[in-house]
């Protein structure tokens, strides 16, 4: 198993180098793999660029930090979605069950519409605080409700209900047209605009979580013959379950503040690796956070390019593509048992 982990990592790494680099050369612009390696050597301090400023700055300012998110999104979001699933015993949790993606979507929403803050906050800057706001009140909830992983998703559950409904108030008595499409566009999912500091964020914030997760490994595999046994065996159940939850709500929020609602990738991606990699969450998270890192990168190259001029929500794509994956992944347990 060793040896497979190490084969899966090492070409999930290479997929991912190879898929970045071919991202970034597809669009309007005629631009080579040559030409993108030239202008990241040439920012990294490793020689000088051959391309013309234009180039250059398609390379470097546009469609490379808008791929970066994708990868990066795209690995957070698995990840949450795999240590979610574990932790709570649900296979249909993902990283928006703690009603993390609705509080940033109603955040969201008051910056742009209502312009709370008085231009002060910008819109990630809104939806990382009004997810933060959603995650706090499933806490809240849950914990009054005695705190078992059934109380968990139903006050996610709730959470989410709440902040959709003050979404859609918002927007119905207050958007005009044109900011109503763009919100739309946002709430759907979106990596226009990326920009460096976001992927620095992002990027910071999934190392550390990820470091976290892999650290709660073998107690994550503990949880999976349940909260009672996982406690025999000397885990802390209660606190274990809040580092964890408070850290994929993190993870979630400021992926979420950045590139909008993404859904599919969480709840369908850890499903697929588990049948490379079986359980063990050891093997299961990194290879999960590299296969959600090339699956985001060619989706969002597909939203930005299939109706060119014209863009599609990535959250759109992911959920025409991850509904018959996970109606796919449902047959497959069925045929199991």
């Amino acid at each position: 198993m060793t040896v497979r982990t190490l084969l899966l990592t090492g070409g999930g790494l290479a997929a991912l180098l190879a898929s970045i680099a071919w991202a970034v050369t597809i669009g309007p612009a005629d631009i080579s793999t040559g030409d993108v390696w030239a202008a990241v050597a040439a920012h990294l301090g490793l020689g000088e660029s051959t391309l013309t400023p234009l180039r250059d700055g398609i390379v470097w300012n546009l469609r490379m930090p808008r791929t970066l998110l994708a990868a990066v999104s795209g690995a957070g979001l698995a990840v949450c979605g795999a240590v979610l699933q574990s932790l709570l015993r649900n296979p249909l949790a993902d990283p928006f069950v703690l009603g993390v993606s609705s509080g940033a979507s109603t955040g969201a929403v008051a910056v742009v519409v209502l312009g709370v803050g008085g231009g002060a906050v910008s819109l990630s800057a809104g939806a990382f605080l009004g997810a933060l706001l959603s995650f706090a009140l499933v806490l809240l909830l849950s914990h009054t409700l005695g705190g078992s992983t059934d109380r968990v998703v139903l006050s996610g559950v709730a959470a989410m209900q709440l902040f959709s409904a003050l979404t859609s108030f918002t927007v119905l008595t207050s958007a005009d047209a044109e900011t109503t499409r763009g919100v739309l566009f946002w709430l759907l999912g979106s990596l226009t605009g990326a920009e460096w500091g976001q992927v620095l964020l992002c990027t910071g914030v999934l190392a550390v979580v990820l470091a976290v997760c892999l650290g709660y490994a073998n107690t994550l595999d503990a949880f999976a013959f349940g909260d009672e046994a996982a406690a025999g065996l000397g885990v802390g159940v209660a606190r274990t379950r809040l580092v964890l939850l408070s850290a994929t709500a993190l993870l979630t929020a400021v992926l979420v503040s950045c590139a909008g609602a993404i859904g599919f990738v969480g709840l369908v991606l850890p499903h697929a690796t588990r049948a490379l990699t079986g359980s063990g969450h050891g093997r299961l998270l990194p290879v999960t956070a590299l296969t959600g890192a090339v699956f985001l990168v060619w989706v969002d190259t597909l939203a930005r390019t299939a109706l060119d001029p014209q863009e599609v929500p990535v959250g759109v794509v992911t959920s025409l593509i991850g509904v018959p994956a996970f109606v796919a992944v449902l047959y497959r347990g069925r045929r199991r048992t």
